[in-house]
């Protein structure tokens, strides 16, 4: 069955090219939002202002009360007695950038998004799935400020629960904007190209995927990086048996940085298994270039998670895990559309 002709004023190229604008300024996000956990950023902007927050303080006095605002929180009460203003304002810059991009993907998705609709160059069926992305972008701001809410009482750090809502949310919103850009791309070489259809090993591998990004949050979350500066084996062991036991097996499995680090630098292997079957589905589709993308982010992004043990976190490496890991999103979803393009 074919799927009816564009209307007239439709220009899905169009579209299609916005919509990699904003899934390159939601890598960046993810990136930035990698460093300002790296370094214990997070929790230095205790207030949230959607509108007067874009600007930062302009002068001493708004520094002053910005650092008054962080010295009540218990991560500088129990951790920064002591820090300088000047140090204050090196995390500052970190955290305020992250929010700073939030807005402005906000924005490069919004105004655009009207002025399509506005003159009709949407085409039929895409305004729903453009909306639900705009409202997942909205759903975003909401629990990053859920997220550092739990940072600002009690806890010297954000809770890794919420931290991993946050980034699967943003890597959710990544993948369907590249979606939803993939098959406008399709539309605008055929004009009765119909949306690609999720396939079985699309949805296998896309949940291995997931499981991995949830364990990786957790490594952050956690800090769980840092129980270890070896690999294969975990400062002489293989299996984190005492943790294991000492916790009971969900508590650890959720809670323990030992062991939370073990289940993804193992599970890792589960997701590139499925991501090769990925590849080679891919490339029987007629793909021969999305099964490369996969291979090659794949790969990258292993050498990068054992570099950034042995490096002992180091900030560079780990955000360059992070980047690599969005880059993997990317690949992924292109090989999940690629198998189940009709």
């Amino acid at each position: 069955m074919l799927a009816p002709p564009l209307p007239s004023r439709a220009r899905p190229g169009a579209v299609a090219r916005w919509l990699w604008w904003v899934a390159a300024l939601v890598v960046a996000m993810v990136v930035v939002g990698g460093i300002t956990r790296l370094t214990e950023s997070g929790l230095s902007i205790t207030e949230w202002k959607p509108l007067s927050g874009t600007l930062p303080p302009l002068n001493a006095a708004q520094w002053e009360a910005e650092f008054a605002n962080y010295r009540k929180i218990p991560e500088y009460q129990l951790l920064n007695q002591g820090m300088t203003l000047a140090q204050f304002k090196g995390i500052f810059f970190w955290e305020y950038v992250h929010r700073l991009l939030a807005r402005l993907v906000g924005v490069a998705f919004a105004v655009p998004l009207a002025w399509f609709w506005i003159r009709g160059a949407l085409p039929t069926g895409y305004k729903g799935r453009l909306l639900a992305l705009l409202a997942l972008g909205g759903l975003q701001g909401a629990i990053g400020w859920w997220m550092v809410a739990s940072g600002l009482s009690v806890r010297t750090d954000v809770s890794h629960i919420r931290l991993s809502v946050h980034l699967l949310n943003a890597l959710l919103i990544l993948a369907g904007t590249v979606w939803t850009a993939l098959d406008l791309r399709e539309l605008a070489a055929d004009r009765y190209a119909r949306p690609a259809r999720l396939t079985a090993i699309g949805i296998v591998t896309l949940l291995v995927l997931f499981v991995q990004l949830l364990f990786g949050a957790w490594v952050a979350g956690l800090n769980a990086g840092l129980v270890t500066d070896q690999w294969p084996l975990m400062n002489g062991r293989f299996f984190p048996l005492d943790e294991w036991r000492s916790r009971g097996a969900l508590d650890a499995i959720v809670n323990d940085p030992y062991v939370v680090h073990f289940i993804h630098r193992w599970w890792a292997w589960v997701a590139v298994a499925a991501l090769i079957l990925l590849a080679r589905a891919a490339k029987r589709a007629g793909h021969p270039k999305v099964a490369r993308a996969i291979h090659i982010t794949f790969g990258i992004q292993i050498l990068l998670g054992i570099s950034t043990v042995m490096t002992d976190v180091q900030i560079e490496v780990a955000a360059l895990h992070q980047l690599v890991g969005a880059l993997l999103v990317i690949a992924t979803t292109w090989g999940a559309h690629a198998t189940g393009r009709r």
